[in-house]
């Protein structure tokens, strides 16, 4: 693609040094260049992109986006903001891909990696092609295998590139899970999105957003954009629904769920056992029977929001039904590792996660027998929601353990002593400190017994921990194998 041609997107912008030549490809890492490759000028939090751009020149980039005029003698595009730019040149450079697919945006705090699971697997019962884009990777196929993402929505040369991939592969329909990261960021601008869905909007990120009401907005983006045709999907129970329904646009479909509150698609009679949830979902005057292997009550949220997005899609509602009951746990997501005690992996990484969490392994645990939380905070992130997340794990738990999640650039030991801010009685009989999360792990072995319910939480499907030096290989699920019997 020409130069020039990259160019039919942008409104504002001037010209350096200016020659049409031919671009190979984008990228915004100088270590990551090839030749004829656009090099996109970023700053980020710790580093500038103007300062890589000789460097980039040097690996071979033909020509330079960028804020202000650098003294290099290659084409120049300067721009106001090249981070929001970078989505307009990427969708030019892949031929604006999603323009030629049903996509599908799921955003919130917590659910959004398992509602576009089972939204991709409604289409698949249908007989219809789904390719998923999140926090686990993107996913060509339900058998296809997971290909690595370094972000849960993608930085624009990567989404656009994997957009029109699924394009290539004849793949019709894509479900994307949305963060608010990336609507502020603009990574999902020229996307074109026929249906949105939303999960729920609790603490998370305010080390980014600052308030829940700029984390609302970056949320709200998602909605607020959707065109004439398009479907939106909003939980009816959370406190920020009517903020939701009031943003979506004339001509866009708006299908609510829920189980408190009047909703499009709601769900009575649940029921919890060790096998899942059952209940009766209630839609255009229907009743019908379900029998979820997904267990607790924000797992019967996320299938709601899935069955009225295959509403939504036109989908029949016995093919919604059928593959809803047929899909097991996601990757990280209430994961059952070990049977005796019975040993929960779960991702949840915020205050209403966790809660959300241990209410449900709550619903598990036989009378007589102990509900055991794990679980840590990550560093150089949002440290109010440290001590809410002691005080649940300390109000929801019989026996605590705190240790270490991804401290990342912080001391681990200052991380807990936030946590341990919220409990509020540290007896020593029940509240334990391991900063090493391998070691907290093993030491569960020793307070466990074979009918409590252990619940691991904050890491999920990670195999990682970011410490301040280096990132090692760590599996919560891993470990926990070694010490309990496997499934």
């Amino acid at each position: 693609m020409l130069l020039k041609d990259l160019l039919n997107l942008l409104d504002n912008y001037e010209t350096v040094n200016f020659n049409n030549i031919e671009i190979t490809g984008i990228s915004y890492n100088s270590s990551k260049v090839e030749n004829g490759n656009i090099f996109i000028c970023i700053k980020g939090e710790a580093s500038d992109g103007h300062d890589y751009a000789l460097q980039a020149v040097n690996k071979g980039a033909a020509a330079l986006f960028c804020e202000k005029e650098l003294n290099i003698n290659v084409p120049q595009i300067i721009v106001k903001d090249t981070k929001r730019t970078m989505a307009y040149i990427a969708a030019k450079f892949y031929d604006e891909p999603s323009k030629k697919i049903n996509l599908i945006g799921v955003t919130g705090t917590n659910g959004k990696t398992t509602v576009t699971h089972l939204i991709q697997k409604i289409y698949e019962e249908n007989n219809q092609k789904c390719a998923l884009i999140g926090t686990l990777g993107y996913k060509l196929s339900g058998k296809d295998k997971y290909h690595e993402a370094k972000h849960t929505t993608p930085q624009p040369p990567e989404l656009q590139r994997d957009l029109k991939l699924m394009v290539d592969e004849n793949i019709d329909n894509v479900v994307m899970e949305v963060s608010s990261h990336s609507l502020e960021q603009n990574r999902v601008g020229c996307c074109d999105f026929n249906g949105a869905v939303f999960t729920n909007l609790t603490q998370d990120h305010l080390d980014y957003h600052i308030t829940m009401r700029n984390y609302f907005k970056a949320k709200a983006m998602l909605f607020e954009n959707l065109k004439e045709g398009a479907f939106a999907v909003i939980n009816a129970d959370d406190e920020y629904s009517k903020d939701f329904i009031d943003i979506v646009p004339k001509g866009v479909r708006c299908l609510t769920y829920g189980v408190k509150n009047q909703a499009d698609v709601r769900a009575s009679n649940i029921d919890f056992s060790v096998d899942g949830a059952s209940l009766t979902v209630e839609f255009n005057s229907k009743k019908e029977k379900m029998n979820l292997h997904l267990n607790g009550m924000f797992s019967v949220y996320n299938a709601l929001a899935a069955f009225a997005a295959g509403l939504a899609s036109g989908i029949d509602s016995n093919i919604i039904i059928t593959a809803l009951e047929n899909t097991k746990s996601v990757d990280g997501r209430f994961e059952i590792v070990a049977k005796q005690p019975l040993v929960i992996v779960d991702y949840a990484h915020t205050p209403d996660g966790l809660e959300n969490v241990l209410k449900a392994a709550r619903e598990l645990t036989p009378d007589g027998s102990n509900l055991i939380c794990l679980f840590g905070c990550g560093g150089d992130r949002d440290t109010t929601k440290r001590p809410k997340m002691g005080k649940i794990a300390d109000e929801l738990s019989d026996k605590v353990i705190v240790t270490s999640d991804n401290p990342r650039s912080e001391d681990p030991q200052l991380i807990i002593s936030d946590i341990m801010t919220g409990i509020k009685t540290v007896d020593t009989r029940r509240i334990f400190v391991e900063p090493d999360r391998r070691e907290a792990i093993k030491f569960l072995k020793t307070i466990a017994n074979p009918s409590d319910v252990v619940v691991i939480a904050g890491k999920g499907h990670e195999d990682y921990q970011i410490l301040k030096n280096e990132t090692i290989h760590f599996d919560d699920r891993e470990e926990a194998r070694k010490v309990f019997a496997c499934v």
